[in-house]
């Protein structure tokens, strides 16, 4: 089964817990603060590996979690951090943030990683907090808690050819004679229901990588048929071959139609090289018709110049029998050794988009007040509530982002209840 649309739910690990603790020895009655830092927690990575080609695994796996990092101890030991989590994605993954639709990351080359989740530092001990004036801190930090996204993953094909056509115009009988591949074949429309690769081997320094694109038909673009969720298939390819049927009833339509539809779509599709092939040439009734479809042809070229780019005169061939398969593909060697392979890189920019993390918002619920804020609610997860000295810190980390002074502008009372993210405080002016 063929997957290439998914969406993941990852979590990186929390950071551990920093520790109050003072030391205790014999002989040493003020040993001082001595609790340790928490472990840092694991990060979420995709990685390139490329003997996947496509998204299965993550059909019944769809939530990912980091190892947390462990909490700190006494003596200033720092904790253990969690280990990563690296998830094997296939060569051609396109990952978005799936609540704003973002791309973070264009996962191309093997071996290529992107961090999609980062784990919460480990909180900071007591022995940290310790100052000339405060010898005797009681205060720590939680772990920060790990980033928290929801993934979507989109498979791109990487192939170096892109075969296209109106659906039973041959593709899949093609890929099936120039590669080891094994299409589903037979004499109907949408045999191929999912894209198929091959490779095809011309010698012993030469081979191309072939994509089968299932049949599009028009409106295409707009998810007819099968739709835009295979037409994505064929932006990454560098070369199309375009394949008519030769026993349709006017193959220069398919082709201009097919070209609308890749143009519609994405107009870079439209500006790819492409080599024309009339398939079924074997049969007499094509045969015969091959020099008006030519004449044709050549006619509509030099009219619509500017609307596709083909780069060599169409071939006559006959994928069933096999005839004038080669001198295709040399062809297209040669268009690919011009064409730039523009997705040979070894980094991508992650676009994360975000907006400025201490920025907060104050809403006015039936309960009290609701306080929302990526750096405030971190804060409140980090504290020990249990004791004075970190609830005092928090209360300087509402001061610092300007928390208070928004409550109040906001109407605020004593008494009144404030909720931050799973804490619930009351407000005391």
């Amino acid at each position: 089964m063929f997957i290439d649309e998914v969406e993941i739910h990852v979590r990186a690990g929390k950071g551990g817990n920093g520790v109050i603790h003072f030391r205790r020895e014999k002989y040493v009655p003020r040993g001082g603060p001595d609790g340790g830092d928490g472990g840092k927690g694991g990060d979420i990575l995709l990685e390139v590996v490329p003997t996947l080609n496509t998204l299965l695994a993550f059909q019944h796996k769809t939530s990912f979690y980091a190892q947390d990092g462990t909490n700190g101890a006494k003596s200033n030991m720092t904790g253990r951090s969690g280990e990563d989590l690296v998830i094997p994605v296939p060569p051609g993954t396109v990952v978005y943030n799936a609540e704003r639709g973002e791309i973070l990351g264009d996962l191309v080359s093997p071996g290529q990683k992107l961090v999609v989740a980062r784990g919460g530092r480990g909180g900071r001990g007591n022995a940290r907090f310790a100052t000339s004036v405060n010898q005797v801190p009681r205060v720590a930090e939680k772990g920060e808690p790990g980033e928290e996204i929801q993934l979507h993953l989109e498979l791109r094909l990487i192939a170096d050819v892109g075969i296209v056509g109106v659906p039973n115009a041959g593709k899949s009988t093609f890929l099936a004679a120039v590669t080891n591949a094994k299409p589903k074949i037979a004499d109907y429309p949408f045999t191929t229901i999912e894209p198929n690769l091959g490779v095809a081997r011309l010698d012993n320094e030469h081979n191309l990588i072939l994509a089968d694109i299932p049949g599009l038909i028009e409106g295409a673009h707009l998810g007819v048929g099968l739709g835009y969720t295979f037409l994505r298939h064929i932006q990454r390819t560098r070369v199309l071959i375009h394949i008519l049927d030769g026993l349709s009833e006017d193959p220069l339509l398919d082709f201009i139609q097919i070209n609308s539809e890749l143009a519609l779509f994405d107009p870079d599709l439209a500006r790819k090289s492409q080599i024309v092939a009339l398939n079924k040439i074997d049969l007499p009734l094509v045969e015969a018709r091959w020099l008006e479809f030519l004449s044709e042809f050549h006619d509509y070229l030099n009219q619509r110049k500017q609307e596709v780019v083909v780069v060599a005169d169409p071939f006559a061939i006959s994928a069933l029998a096999r005839k004038n398969l080669q001198p295709l593909l040399y062809r297209v060697l040669q268009i690919l050794d011009e064409t730039p392979n523009v997705f040979e890189i070894d980094e991508m920019p992650v676009y994360r988009g975000e907006s400025d993390p201490h920025a907060f918002t104050i809403e006015k619920v039936t309960e009290g007040w609701r306080i929302s804020g990526k750096a405030i609610e971190r804060a409140a997860k980090m504290t020990y509530w249990e004791h004075y000295q970190s609830v005092r810190r928090f209360q300087k980390i509402l001061e610092t982002l300007g928390v208070e002074q928004a409550l109040r502008e906001a109407g605020v009372q004593n008494g009144d209840t404030v909720f931050i993210g799973e804490n619930e405080l009351e407000w005391q002016d």
